[in-house]
């Protein structure tokens, strides 16, 4: 069972670190394409029509990559509150418990952006003519890969092997510093 945790941690790394160039590249493009736009409106005195479908798009891209990023990288909500209160046994069981929560919410954005995907493809998305479930693709990968990612994190979890350094509010004060 180990090698196989470990073989999903080196894919969970690669998809990880894929995402996050996306996302980067993503937040790029669309900072590019809304400065074109803006360039054209009040400079040109024209508008590219296609850049605010586009925009949405590549903002839904990022932004559910780098949710999947921060599910791997144990950057999502948890009961961080409760881990000052309650003893060091219990940070174990909350962890659990956020992880069980987060792939609960994960598995929903999957199976419900499948289906939203699937519903709306035979519509067009106006003015770029794309199928409409391109739309809801990005829920469908951010939910794919956050269940990969927080799958590893809970099987690390049971089988005993430390699930990477989570970081706690002081940490990231002391980094930000």
């Amino acid at each position: 069972m180990h090698g196989s945790i470990a073989a999903l941690s080196r894919l969970n790394a690669w998809l990880s670190r894929t995402s996050l160039w996306l996302a980067g590249l993503g937040l790029v493009a669309m900072t590019v394409i809304v400065f074109a736009q803006v360039f054209m409106r009040y400079v040109m005195n024209d508008s590219l029509l296609w850049v605010e479908p586009v925009a949405i798009l590549l903002m839904s891209w990022f932004i559910f990559l780098g949710s999947a990023v921060g599910v791997h990288e144990s950057f999502h909500m948890g009961f961080d509150v409760l881990l000052f209160f309650l003893p060091d046994s219990a940070g174990t069981w909350l962890r659990a418990l956020s992880d069980l929560a987060v792939l609960v919410f994960s598995l929903g954005m999957a199976v419900y952006g499948w289906q939203l995907m699937a519903k709306t493809w035979g519509s067009s998305l106006p003015v770029i003519g794309l199928p409409g479930g391109f739309g809801y693709m990005p829920l469908f990968a951010g939910g794919v890969l956050m269940t990969l990612f927080v799958l590893e994190h809970l099987l690390n979890r049971l089988t005993g092997r430390m699930v990477e350094a989570e970081p706690d509010a002081e940490d990231i004060l002391m980094t930000e510093a």
